[in-house]
């Protein structure tokens, strides 16, 4: 069989002590069935601790990428969403198996991840690149803070409202009273976009959905724009604010901050299994009829 990948990083769930523990049996089968098909393993160095796996190559998160062609994340959206920002400058591309609750980016299912990582390995994959959002913190005219986020970037009030502004290339779009605004790459748009009342964008569409959270007037409805559109936020009135990545990381907002949000210049890639099928996926997680 002709290996398409001579080396591959295996991450855990890699913050999470006890779900390492619980995962420890499938992440030692995974890295022995690769060594055997004489494929160089190197293991996220938490992942190897807490899981107690040795006899392995290990590294940092934030280098592993630098030393591998392919990343095979054990978890759920959250760990896959971590993963992807922290390999964003490496471009490997990665593989999820679900061992979380829902699953919209780990795909491949731990009972059968071998037979699945089996037909990857041989070239039997789809390679699907996602984009994602990069924002800027600007406060006196000075950018005080950036991030990437695969899903979102949400701007969030504390107990009381937020009155914010938003224009897009230039052009003033509206003002809002709401409880926040999430700007959503079309993966994100199966999360907290999704709750609030927005689309789901297919991941093959260019484009940023701007979705409201709780908006004061009903006539503030959920918008998509094109992926290449320069958007800013202005927050004019709150009590309290947070700037959020992925839900995962996130910063304090003063009164007068603007956040500039655009489309990143780099993409990850998801390998899936060549049968895979987006909406198969949403029916299945979605519980659709």
């Amino acid at each position: 069989m002709n290996q398409h990948f001579k080396s591959i990083a295996i991450i855990g769930k890699y913050m999470n002590q006890t779900a390492l523990q619980q995962m420890q049996h499938d992440l030692a089968d995974l890295a022995r069935h690769l060594q055997s098909k004489n494929i160089e393993v190197w293991l996220e160095e938490n992942t190897a601790h807490h899981a107690e796996l040795t006899g392995f190559k290990t590294a940092s998160l934030e280098t592993i990428g630098d030393k591998v062609e392919l990343a095979i994340v054990l978890g759920g959206d959250g760990t896959m969403l971590s993963v992807a920002r922290s390999l964003l400058h490496a471009g490997v591309p990665l593989v999820g198996v679900n061992r979380g609750r829902f699953g919209f980016l780990t795909d491949l299912r731990a009972e059968k991840m071998l037979a699945q990582i089996d037909k990857i390995l041989a070239g039997n994959y789809s390679k699907e690149p996602r984009m994602l959002l990069k924002a800027e913190v600007i406060r006196g005219g000075e950018v005080i803070h950036s991030n990437y986020a695969l899903n979102d970037i949400v701007i969030k009030s504390g107990l009381l409202l937020i009155e914010l502004e938003v224009s897009i290339d230039g052009h003033f779009v509206h003002r809002q009273r709401s409880d926040g605004l999430i700007l959503s790459t079309p993966t994100g748009t199966t999360a907290y976009a999704l709750s609030a009342g927005g689309p789901i964008l297919h991941p093959n569409l260019e484009a940023i959905a701007l979705v409201p959270i709780s908006p004061h007037t009903l006539s503030n409805r959920p918008i998509a724009v094109n992926s290449n559109s320069k958007i800013e936020v202005n927050l004019t009135q709150f009590n309290e604010a947070q700037l959020s990545f992925d839900g995962q990381s996130a910063i304090t907002l003063a009164l007068g901050d603007k956040i500039k949000v655009q489309r990143a210049e780099k993409t990850i890639s998801l390998l899936h299994p060549s049968d895979y099928c987006y909406f198969d996926m949403l029916r299945n997680k979605l519980n659709w009829g």
